[in-house]
């Protein structure tokens, strides 16, 4: 459990050869649910201050971890919006509203979740029941933010496999390009950079699929006979019109 609970309060990176995360949209922010705190500006944290709020809040993990394992346990998953107020509620003589909203934080600002939350799983009750999707917004800035703490401790360059994340989450979103950047603000170099390379190729994959999915229609072929015209392998052009 010590490991764990050490795990969860891994603090923030900061440095200066990285670029901060941009502001979510006012919209997009909701107050004590602790969607995904990366969505806040975050400050320095130093390693003697990151374990004096640890200490503080450890109680708290132990106890979140012996009454919902399946959320704060080996495995974590992202929270439903509101679940700040579901576990007072829930717990009224279990937890203080200023311990547990500290305790939130430290979970969620955590490596582990953060992994969770960028994978694009869903948003989970206090049962772990899967309840609603993260928002795109929300995936984005776990991405980037684990981006720059893995970064700033390695020597190898991780932009490329930052960029095959954002293709990724960007594919997965369903939005349009504009609608996407409308939700996710403008990031800094050389996130912007990486980001508009990466919706370019997304956009230029979805216009060769809508360009195979008409001319599959208008062929009359079975997509057997359709992938042997193109020299393609039916496996291929089944995934692609789906």
């Amino acid at each position: 459990m010590t490991e764990t609970l050490q795990d969860q309060a891994e603090p923030v990176i900061t440095t200066t050869e990285v670029a901060p995360l941009p502001a979510v949209p006012e919209s997009a922010q909701q107050p004590d649910s602790f969607a995904e705190p990366v969505a806040e500006p975050v400050a320095p944290v130093t390693p003697a201050k990151s374990k004096n709020r640890f200490d503080a809040v450890q109680p708290v993990l132990e106890k979140l971890f012996e009454l919902h394992p399946q959320l704060f346990g080996e495995r974590f998953l992202p929270l439903k919006l509101g679940i700040f107020q579901e576990l007072l509620a829930a717990h009224p003589e279990v937890f203080k509203r200023d311990t547990l909203k500290a305790a939130l934080g430290v979970h969620t600002r955590s490596s582990r979740y953060l992994q969770s939350v960028a994978a694009g799983q869903k948003r989970h009750d206090l049962q772990g029941n899967p309840v609603e999707d993260v928002a795109p917004e929300h995936v984005f800035l776990s991405i980037v933010e684990l981006y720059q703490r893995r970064q700033a401790r390695s020597p190898e360059d991780l932009l490329p496999k930052l960029r095959a994340q954002l293709i990724n989450a960007f594919e997965k979103s369903g939005l349009t390009r504009q609608d996407y950047l409308a939700r996710i603000g403008t990031p800094a170099e050389p996130i912007q950079a990486l980001l508009d390379d990466a919706l370019a190729e997304v956009e230029q994959q979805r216009a060769r699929r809508a360009a195979l999915q008409k001319a599959f229609e208008t062929s009359g072929q079975s997509v057997e006979a359709f992938a042997d015209a193109l020299g393609m392998r039916v496996r291929d052009v089944q995934t692609a019109l789906k």
